[in-house]
């Protein structure tokens, strides 16, 4: 079983952790291909994936540090190198690009830890707390949209919204960036955090 810690201390290695994590979010925003994988009108992002590791590592303060990084990159992002894109202004809005990030890790931590704590498989609990940071993810960034800009983001994605609902139409419009974002998540967070846990001990 998993000596997991569950009090969220702030420590000298936990901020170079968070550095270190923060470090890696700037660069993958620097290298759109490898952060943001444009399929216009949307973008598949890994950007999510260090957040959820740097949570299941160091805690939900550390992981909502690195969520903070990743929701300002995604301003930045929306601001200029994909300023063309139709659903770029919308991520403009920190509610929409910052809020949603910064609980990533939040959440990813207390599915992971109560797991870590009680399964002996250690696999599970890390694959159960990437599936769900990520789903905060997409459900809390598209969620907001929905809340705040549900009719014009049908619009910008040149979708007729007559007659259709336009939450099945903003959920539905990603599923596929969503499934590949979960699977992604999942399969990098497991090696990576076994390997970290490794090295903690």
């Amino acid at each position: 079983m998993e000596n997991i810690q569950t009090k969220p201390r702030v420590s000298v290695r936990r901020i170079a952790v968070a550095g270190v994590f923060s470090a890696l979010t700037i660069v993958l925003t620097l290298v759109p291909s490898l952060g943001y994988i444009p399929i216009p009108p949307h973008t598949i992002t890994t950007m999510h994936i260090p957040v959820i590791i740097a949570a299941m590592i160091e805690g939900p303060l550390m992981g909502a540090f690195v969520g903070l990084m990743f929701g300002l990159s995604s301003m930045y992002t929306a601001a200029t190198i994909y300023a063309g894109m139709p659903t770029a202004p919308f991520y403009l809005n920190p509610l929409v690009s910052v809020l949603p990030r910064i609980l990533i890790g939040v959440v990813a931590y207390y599915v992971y830890t109560p797991l870590a704590k009680t399964l002996k498989n250690k696999v599970v609990p890390i694959i159960s707390g990437a599936v769900a940071g990520t789903l905060t993810n997409a459900v809390g960034v598209l969620g907001m949209i929905c809340l705040l800009y549900a009719r014009q983001y049908v619009e910008a994605i040149g979708v007729n919204p007559a007659g259709k609902s336009l939450l099945v139409i903003i959920f539905g419009s990603t599923l596929i960036n969503v499934i590949f974002e979960v699977i992604a998540a999942s399969l990098i967070s497991v090696p990576v955090v076994l390997a970290l846990r490794r090295f903690q001990k």
